[in-house]
């Protein structure tokens, strides 16, 4: 069951929620650390966040902080650290901008 929040921007805005579960060929880095050539925005995070869970790499004291380990530093921009509400974003920079 989808909140009404996310069911009201689906139904306003279907393109949205295109761009998030369309899949797409991914460049080099991030096929290697996804293991397929093409995924969707929305999958590759979900592999992303299941790698963070899977690893431990949340912060212990703080756990909106993923302390990056090389994997995961590879695919976002090399940052040692980087903050949940980041973490979308900067995966977003791997995926080609849809032409207008």
């Amino acid at each position: 069951m989808l909140p009404q929040r996310v069911k009201k921007t689906i139904t306003d805005n279907p393109k949205k929620l295109a761009n998030l579960i369309d899949l797409v060929n991914l460049p080099s880095t991030l096929r290697e650390f996804v293991g397929q050539s093409q995924i969707s925005r929305l999958g590759c995070f979900m592999r992303v966040w299941s790698y963070i869970k899977t690893d431990n790499l949340q912060d212990p004291n703080n756990k909106n902080v993923v302390n990056c380990d090389q994997k995961l530093r590879s695919i976002l921009m090399g940052k040692p650290q980087v903050e949940l509400v980041e973490l979308p974003a900067l995966i977003k920079l791997h995926f080609p901008k849809e032409p207008k």
